[in-house]
């Protein structure tokens, strides 16, 4: 059999599950955009510029669990590589393909568009490689076997790799034999044995003991895996605020949300008080750790992160996530431990003036997501008051706050909804995030999805406002929109459109939602400074400085 260089590594794409390749097209990547448009089994969906595909392929990729985003050389790389950071930052595996300039053209130093002039045709191929975990660039020679390499390094480490496509070399056709499986990295068997038998002792060793679940175990599919350690165990177990909702919150033995101390004091005295901490694939960051207020003792904890586990200080390398919780939930058994119950938001409470406030927006939130629900939260403002909300079960809730982008959320929903386009999607957005990237919610509309979107309107960057010595320095202020009209003026007809300034009016547009069935775009005003009690706190404790970090 022949195939084309790009209809091969189309064909490959397709193997993963991919369906749809986000982007903007570009003269080099002509020759990707065609086989894309060529085959009946994919979608090109044209973002409106590459960052917010990039975003996109974010959101898809936290769903489908990989993700194909088609840039042209230069210009359109370049505009992508921050949602391309992002992707690495938070461990999702996009196929990044890049049309470049012909082969002859690059050997010849042609000077082209889309350059700096100089003739150097690597420069922003190297600038790629410090955001990806593999790269290449194809020729007919290699494609085959690169594939290979890099789909292995994209699953195996859960990030992006580049892929480089001369535009000569894309319509090139080679002889295609049957695929060599996919051979993930295995672990050394004498380490993870080891690893294993540690695990276990210090489990069933311990006077109390708990767990905290990580989104590694999202990114690696090993949801199931988790939920059945946790089964077997009766493990207790907490999340924090990057890993929200990675595992059932309806569980009984999920005790809520880990922000050390800068909120729900009792589940941080319960975790930090336990002598054995098993924590499956969450990372010890400033936002996890409530700005380093946690204080977890290095010898009391567990940690399973992806290739390696460290056990009373001890590194334990070449020890694979996806190895080892497969061996531990068939090894680990029953351990004696007492348990707190996780509380949630509790009743929406509004004020004489009826204003929309923290005390009401949230708990009123938390009643109207219901099971199986994807929810996109930018980072800020509403992340921040949604963090304690107690989920249904099945609720995928989705934040980027290790890389914390500003303006992510809205096209990452938009991948989000086209990879599960029979759950209903839920947009949580500041104004200030919504504008850098407003207009790819007219790609909702042509593809004829139905999100529910919330702009929150507290005039200007709050997150900033409460983070800064000059809460009013205007550089933390947003022109005003006439948010509500936006979505007719991009084009998405017959969508339920709405601004509410009191807790009556927002009650009274959520029932209406629960009855139909089209898409919506609701603006929510509050007071400037209206905020939930994480965000401030967390507001005064970066004013005054973060202090030194307890954890491990």
């Amino acid at each position: 059999m022949t195939q084309t260089v790009i209809e091969h590594v189309l064909s490959r794409l397709q193997d993963l599950g991919i369906n749809d390749i986000f982007g903007v097209a570009g003269d080099y990547a002509f020759p990707i955009n065609d086989a894309v448009c060529a085959n009946p089994n994919l979608r090109w969906v044209g973002n409106c510029n590459e960052l917010n595909a990039a975003y996109a392929a974010d959101g898809y990729a936290r769903l489908k669990g990989v993700a194909a985003l088609a840039s042209t050389f230069a210009v359109g790389e370049l505009s992508a590589l921050n949602g391309i950071a992002g992707a690495y930052a938070e461990r999702l595996p996009i196929f990044h393909l890049v049309g470049m300039p012909s082969s002859h053209i690059q050997k010849n130093q042609r000077i082209m568009h889309h350059t700096l002039g100089d003739g150097d045709f690597d420069v922003f191929y190297k600038a790629a490689q410090s955001f990806a975990c593999a790269h290449a660039i194809l020729t007919p020679e290699n494609c085959v076997s690169e594939m290979n390499r890099l789909i292995t390094h994209a699953l195996s480490q859960r990030r992006p790799v580049y892929i480089g496509i001369p535009a000569d070399y894309a319509v090139q056709r080679i002889a295609i034999s049957k695929a060599k499986p996919l051979v993930l990295p295995t672990s050394r068997p004498d380490t993870l044995k080891k690893v294993i038998s540690l695990i276990a002792h210090k489990l069933q060793n311990s006077e109390s003991a708990c767990a905290l679940i990580g989104s590694l175990i999202s990114r690696f599919d090993l949801v199931k895996e988790t939920e059945a350690i946790i089964k077997s165990t009766h493990l207790p177990y907490a999340t924090m605020f990057m890993d929200k909702g990675v595992l059932n919150e309806t569980d009984p033995q999920y005790m809520g949300m880990y922000s050390g101390h800068l909120m729900n004091l009792a589940v941080a005295d319960f975790i930090e008080n336990c002598d054995c901490i098993l924590n499956i694939g969450a990372a010890m960051s400033d936002v996890n750790t409530g700005c380093f207020s946690a204080n977890i003792l290095p010898d009391n904890l567990i940690q399973i992160m992806d290739d390696h586990v460290v056990i009373d200080s001890i590194v334990y390398t070449q020890v694979y996530i996806y190895e080892l919780l497969n061996e531990l939930k068939d090894i680990l058994t029953f351990i004696p431990s007492t348990s707190i119950k996780a509380h949630g938001l509790g009743n929406p409470i509004s004020n004489n003036e009826g204003k929309i406030t923290s005390s009401y927006l949230y708990p009123r939130f938390e009643k109207f997501i219901k099971q199986n629900d994807i929810v996109f939260a930018d980072t800020g403002t509403f992340s921040m008051g949604l963090g304690f909300a107690l989920l249904p079960k099945e609720v995928s809730f989705q934040t980027q706050s290790l890389w914390g982008s500003i303006g992510w959320a809205t096209p990452a929903a938009l991948g989000a909804a086209l990879a599960a386009p029979h759950r209903r999607v839920i947009l949580a957005t500041g104004e200030g995030s919504h504008q850098l990237t407003a207009q790819e919610i007219s790609q909702f509309a042509r593809w004829g999805l139905k999100p529910l979107i919330f702009v929150l309107n507290n005039d200007g960057y709050l997150i900033e406002r409460l983070f800064c010595h000059q809460p009013e320095a205007y550089y933390n202020d947003v022109h005003p929109w006439n948010y509500a009209q936006l979505p007719a003026t991009l084009g998405c007809k017959n969508w339920y459109c709405q601004t509410v300034t009191t807790c009556e009016e927002l009650d009274r547009v959520l029932n209406t939602l629960e009855r139909i069935d089209t898409a919506a775009y609701i603006e929510i005003m509050t007071d400037k400074y209206e905020a939930s009690e994480l965000l401030k706190k967390m507001g005064e404790i970066i004013r005054t400085g973060i202090p030194k970090a307890h954890t491990a």
